[in-house]
């Protein structure tokens, strides 16, 4: 089973008390505000020029994120988590193995434990987190549409 501490790999030490204390923080200071901005932490692209260009677009969230927003994140992947053999909807799985933010593991146990017969895993060789900022983005954006293309003569059969 994948484990929520390969998602989000920084939690495996705070894990049981997060799980202890985020649904009281939730509910007490709901509003209040954690540094949640990636600027100058984990790289997530080796295109610094696109990196520079995603930050400052007003619409990518950089922010500190908010406790209940966090807890609420959680919540809803540990449920996802423990409900993969439910999942049968077609999808697709994309993984830069140099990704310091998200496990590829968890992305690799997503794709052998959820029950979907039309399914797909990609792991982009030293690739980072941010795959359509990566210097490959037209080649990782070819693989969606490609695949997305494949999908939709699957149903249409």
């Amino acid at each position: 089973m994948v484990r929520l501490e390969s998602l989000f790999p920084a939690l495996e030490v705070f894990s049981v008390f997060l799980k202890a204390v985020a649904p009281i923080f939730s509910l007490i200071v709901p509003k209040f505000q954690f540094k949640g901005a990636n600027k100058r932490g984990i790289p997530v692209s080796r295109d610094p020029a696109a990196l520079l260009a995603k930050y400052s677009d007003p619409l990518v969230y950089t922010v500190p994120i908010r406790v209940r927003t966090g807890h609420e994140i959680l919540r809803i992947s540990s449920y996802l988590l423990h409900n993969l053999k439910k999942v049968t909807v077609p999808f697709v799985v994309l993984h830069g193995t140099a990704d310091r933010v998200t496990d590829p593991l968890a992305s690799q146990e997503l794709y052998t434990e959820a029950a979907s017969r039309h399914k797909d895993l990609r792991l982009y060789e030293g690739f980072l987190h941010d795959l359509l900022f990566e210097p490959e983005r037209d080649e990782i954006a070819a693989d969606i549409i490609g695949w997305m293309d494949r999908t939709l003569g699957l149903q249409a059969v």
